[in-house]
C-alpha cells in the first residue's frame, strides 16, 4: 500500500516542501509548498543567514509541519544544502528551527544532494540513456557522471544563481561589462571540474532549469537546446524584470534567475559538448520520498 511522507529542501533559492504517496517505485504528489528564501545570494554576500531569514525559515518550518501533518504524513524529512552548508552561523539556525517549529534540518552534503537528485531524476529520465546530470541552483552546481543509472562522480561548484548574482553584479538590465564578468567568473570555476564525461545526452533538474523550460517551452517539450539558452541570455539580459515576466509568463522571483541560470547552463552545454539537454520533473525532494520509503532516512521530528 502506498505510504505518505514530506520531504522539504532548504535549498539556496526556496524552502520547498513536497508530501507525497508512494510505493517505493513511483512519487505520486499531493502537495507542494514554498517560500522563497534567497540564501544563496544573501550568504554569499553576508557569509551567515541574517536575522530576517532565520525568521522565514523557522515559519516556513512550522508551516510544513502543519500541512504534512494535515495531509496524513507519517513522516516528514527537512533537508539543507548549499545555501545554509557554507553559512557561518549554520549550528545556531538549526538550533533555533529544532526550538522552535520542532524538527531537526540535517544539513547534507554535496554528494548526497547528489544522489537524491538522480533518485528523484530516474523516475522520468530513467530510459534515455544519460551519462550527465546537472542540477543549478541558488548557491550552487551539482554536476555528476551517471553509470548504469547510478551516480558515478559528482562535484558541487559555487555556481548558483545567487552565487553568481553576488560575484559579478548581474541584474536586469545587464551591463556588458557585469554581463562579462559573469561569464568570466563561470569559466574560472568550471576550469576546476574534474568530470570528463563525454556524451551526446544529459539530464538537468531543479528549480532554476525548471524556470527556464517553462518560460522557453509552454508547450511541455521537455528540451533545452543551446541556442534557446543562448536567447534566453540575449534577451533578458536587455530587460527589466517587469519585462522579463511579462514576456516569458513567469513569477518575479523566478524571472531573477532566469539570466543568470541560463549563463551557468549554456556553458556546462559548452564545456560538455552537449547541443541538447533533456530536462527532469522529477528532482532531490522525490528522490528524498524514495529513500523514506525504503527505510534509509532518519527521523526529523522533535
Amino acid at each position: 500500500m502506498p505510504r505518505i511522507f514530506g520531504a522539504a529542501d532548504i535549498g539556496s533559492n526556496t524552502a520547498h516542501l513536497l508530501v507525497a504517496a508512494t510505493d517505493g517505485e513511483l512519487v505520486m504528489r499531493i502537495d507542494n509548498y514554498n517560500e522563497w528564501i534567497p540564501l544563496g545570494e544573501v550568504v554569499s554576500r553576508k557569509g551567515e543567514v541574517p536575522k530576517d531569514l532565520v525568521n522565514d525559515l523557522v515559519m516556513a518550518v512550522k508551516e510544513f509541519r502543519r500541512i504534512c501533518n494535515d495531509k496524513g504524513a507519517q513522516d516528514v524529512y527537512v533537508f539543507a544544502t548549499e545555501g545554509l552548508r557554507i553559512a557561518r552561523n549554520y549550528e545556531a539556525v538549526i538550533k533555533k528551527i529544532a526550538s522552535e517549529a520542532k524538527i531537526t534540518v540535517d544539513i547534507i552534503s554535496p554528494r548526497r544532494e547528489a544522489e537524491l537528485s538522480l533518485r528523484g531524476v530516474m523516475l522520468d529520465t530513467k530510459n534515455i540513456g544519460a551519462n550527465l546530470v546537472f542540477e543549478v541552483g541558488g548557491g550552487s552546481a551539482q554536476i555528476g557522471s551517471i553509470h548504469e543509472n547510478r551516480l558515478d562522480e559528482e562535484v558541487s561548484l559555487p555556481l548558483g544563481t545567487g552565487r553568481l548574482i553576488a560575484e559579478s553584479g548581474i541584474s536586469s538590465p545587464c551591463s556588458r561589462i557585469s554581463l562579462r564578468a559573469a561569464e568570466t567568473y563561470i569559466e574560472k570555476v568550471l576550469e576546476r571540474c574534474p568530470i570528463k564525461t563525454e556524451t551526446d545526452v544529459a539530464v538537468v533538474s531543479g528549480g532554476v532549469a525548471r524556470g527556464l523550460w517553462r518560460a522557453l517551452h509552454p508547450d511541455g517539450e521537455k528540451i533545452l537546446s543551446i541556442e534557446e539558452l543562448e536567447y534566453m541570455v540575449w534577451s533578458t539580459s536587455g530587460l527589466s524584470i517587469d519585462r522579463i515576466i511579462s514576456r516569458f509568463n513567469v513569477k518575479a522571483k523566478r524571472a531573477g534567475t532566469l539570466l543568470p541560470g541560463a549563463l551557468v547552463y549554456r556553458s556546462l552545454m559548452k564545456k560538455f559538448g552537449l547541443e541538447k539537454v533533456v530536462v527532469s520533473e522529477f528532482g532531490i525532494r522525490e528522490g528524498a520520498i524514495l529513500e523514506m520509503a525504503a527505510g534509509r532516512m532518519g527521523k526529523c521530528l522533535a
